[in-house]
């Protein structure tokens, strides 16, 4: 599939390690997109992290691949940071705002547990919100009352702290009930197969200049695909499910 043209770059986020652009794609549509700046791990990342998140069943936006022509990028005075390789898009949800724990009594407690989980899973530490601070990464959508799940930026985490994890997770409330429901196990291990099916399709599908850090292609993202499956397989044991 063709990546989607970018027509409009406007304005750049404030917030977020990325800073991801807002930016109108040829299909019309406005999208928070991320580039060079975000770099090549970080765009892999979003790319797997989000297919992997929608075949578990998340709610999550509408994404794909998208590029910028060098001509627009100029016109830009931070366009160097979008830069003109494959992009990664995530459709903008229209009256969205960022997910504060005034909402959290109004998300469903599947949901709140399929988060949970599937942060778990992926290694996905940056999902945070406590009374003092926090970066959920979740978005609300205010007249329909529900819940968006974005940036996997920052999964697979090889210095994944699990004890950091449960007491910070936006959702860590749920780890007792999931602890005291034997059924539990079983259903996760049912998602987590369903959605590691697309795992090779997503890979064969990444845009091959994110797998090098150089133009010339000689140096090696730091990203390693059967290392991360392998990560992933670990559902199938007895240790992963110490979290409940």
């Amino acid at each position: 599939m063709e990546p989607l043209m970018v027509v409009e770059i406007q304005a750049r986020s404030l917030q977020g390690r990325t800073r991801p652009f807002q930016c109108r794609g040829a299909d019309g549509h406005l999208y928070f997109v991320k580039g060079r700046d975000a770099g090549q791990r970080s765009l892999i990342c979003e790319w797997l992290g989000g297919h992997l998140a929608k075949a578990f069943g998340l709610p999550i936006p509408d994404f794909l691949i998208a590029r910028a022509p060098r001509e627009l990028l100029a016109l830009h005075p931070e366009g160097q940071y979008l830069g003109d390789l494959p992009l990664f898009a995530s459709r903008k949800i229209e009256q969205a705002q960022e997910f504060n724990l005034a909402q959290l009594p109004e998300v469903p407690n599947r949901l709140q547990r399929d988060v949970l989980m599937f942060d778990w899973w992926i290694h996905n530490a940056d999902r945070t919100l406590s009374i003092r601070s926090g970066n959920p990464n979740l978005l609300w959508n205010v007249p329909s009352s529900a819940l968006a799940v974005i940036d996997q930026n920052l999964a697979f985490e090889r210095d994944f702290d699990d004890v950091t994890f449960c007491e910070t997770h936006v959702f860590s409330g749920q780890i007792v009930p999931l602890g005291q429901d034997m059924f539990e196990p079983d259903r996760y291990r049912d998602k987590f197969a369903r959605a590691l099916e697309v795992w090779d399709e997503a890979c064969k599908n990444v845009p091959p200049e994110w797998w090098f850090v150089d133009e010339e292609q000689t140096v090696s993202t730091d990203f390693d695909p059967d290392e991360t499956f392998t990560l992933l397989s670990r559902y199938a044991n007895t240790d992963f499910w110490r979290l409940i």
